[in-house]
């Protein structure tokens, strides 16, 4: 300890008790960003429940780091004032690095964005809770989850579409085309970019489709078994 900052220190000033009210901010930003990487999690997101909480703890930590620890630096006469926002201005901007892991550019789609946003609105959980903000942060999760819950249950915009990429092998005729062209016209599909290749008396089409209700395996394979010119499919 430096014997002529001792009054100053965060050590000295700061009880068991205050101690003991960090510990539990922390864990209140953890349980909140819990809540919002299960939702992400169900969703099976880039981002889930640990990701989350990691983000939420750290936040809060640099958010009491921002608020207590300099007191020694901006009390002391004669000695230049900090700037201890400077912290949480950087955890701003900071996590953006993180919200770039998780977004992918395929072709004409970007995946990612929302779970990019959760993670920055995650931080700014972890800030409230940090600064002794307790309502903000249980307010923010709050309402945070029930945006995702409901523009995931109501869809609207570019929202009500989702991205896929499909790939098939056909018969090359003009019959199982018609079918194929149906079978994403039945979800509302509309192919964004595609690749189609001959080879052998069949087609193979690579295309990104965006549709108001994605394909699933199971539809795949009943679409594969009621035509038997259907050799491949991946979605």
């Amino acid at each position: 300890m430096l014997t002529c900052f001792t009054d100053y220190l965060p050590e000295s000033y700061l009880t068991m008790y205050d101690n003991l009210e960090f510990l539990i901010r922390l864990l209140l930003a953890i349980m909140l960003g819990a809540l919002v990487g299960l939702e992400r999690s169900k969703r099976q997101k880039e981002a889930g429940i640990r990701t989350h909480c990691i983000i939420a703890c750290s936040a809060a930590v640099f958010m009491i780091l921002s608020k207590y620890a300099f007191l020694d630096i901006s009390s002391v006469a004669g000695v230049r004032e900090a700037d201890p926002s400077r912290i949480a201005a950087q955890v701003v901007s900071g996590i953006s690095f993180l919200g770039a892991g998780v977004i992918f550019k395929n072709g004409n789609t970007i995946r990612g964005l929302t779970t990019a946003a959760g993670m920055w609105a995650t931080a700014a959980i972890g800030m409230s809770i940090g600064a002794g903000m307790y309502w903000v942060g249980i307010f923010e999760t709050a309402l945070l989850i029930l945006i995702q819950y409901i523009f995931h249950r109501f869809p609207i915009g570019n929202d009500s579409l989702s991205s896929q990429k499909i790939a098939i092998s056909i018969d090359d005729d003009v019959i199982m085309r018609e079918n194929f062209e149906k079978f994403i016209a039945t979800h509302n599909g509309q192919i964004e970019q595609s690749s189609i290749t001959r080879r052998d008396g069949k087609m193979i089409v690579e295309a990104d489709v965006k549709l108001s209700e994605p394909i699933t395996h199971q539809m795949a394979v009943s679409f594969m078994t009621e035509h038997a010119g259907v050799y491949a499919i991946s979605v």
